[in-house]
């Protein structure tokens, strides 16, 4: 993770200052790693089309994937489970504290849309007795973010509010519950938008 840290650091240093106008459309593309909520990690991929409403404040669709291995406890017991990606469409609100010729400029934004959820495959599930299903449907849940672009570059961190899930057993006894919440750390770049500071 620092090496990755270190490079975009590298990146932003040799950027051009870029930045949004009032009127534009602009495409970002987000990779990062996922922290769940209850433990354990993944990884997360997002595409998010935005118009500029003004300078510093623009409104999206972020259309994201994250697959994730998540920390379960069952019944006072812990596991770990395999989960297939999520999927998450979220209409999001970003606001920009830019200067006037300034290619840094930090962020903080907000969201809330629709997030379907994986089903959970366990790791160290015993007998057929023991088999646990997990209420797959999907919720309506938000985000919280912040960070900075420097020339056409960001990184931000945000944090995933998605309700809790059942789990249940063979018989259809709920057996506990698990988190669908997580916190993302991620890299990108966008396309479009206009000039940060020049």
């Amino acid at each position: 993770m620092k090496k990755i840290i270190l490079a975009a650091i590298a990146v932003l240093a040799f950027a051009n200052g870029h930045s949004q106008v009032e009127g534009k459309f602009r495409v970002g593309l987000d990779l990062g790693y996922t922290v769940p909520s209850n433990g354990g990690g993944g990884i997360l991929f997002s595409i998010e089309p935005k118009y500029n409403i003004k300078d510093n404040m623009n409104v999206g669709l972020r259309i994201g994937a994250a697959a994730m291995v998540r920390d379960i406890n069952t019944q006072g017991e812990s596991t770990s489970a395999k989960i297939s990606a999520n999927g998450s469409y979220v209409g999001t609100y970003d606001y920009y504290f830019n200067k006037s010729g300034s290619s840094f400029v930090p962020y903080i934004g907000g969201g809330a849309g629709f997030y379907s959820i994986a089903n959970v495959e366990f790791d160290n599930v015993q007998s057929s007795n023991d088999t646990v299903g997990l209420d797959a449907s999907g919720k309506f849940g938000g985000l919280v973010r912040g960070g900075f672009e420097y020339g056409k570059f960001r990184m931000g961190l945000e944090y995933n509010l998605v309700p809790k899930s059942t789990l249940q057993n063979i018989s259809g006894a709920e057996v506990g519950t698990i988190a669908n919440s997580y916190l993302g750390i991620h890299l990108g770049f966008y396309i479009g938008g206009g000039k940060w500071g020049k």
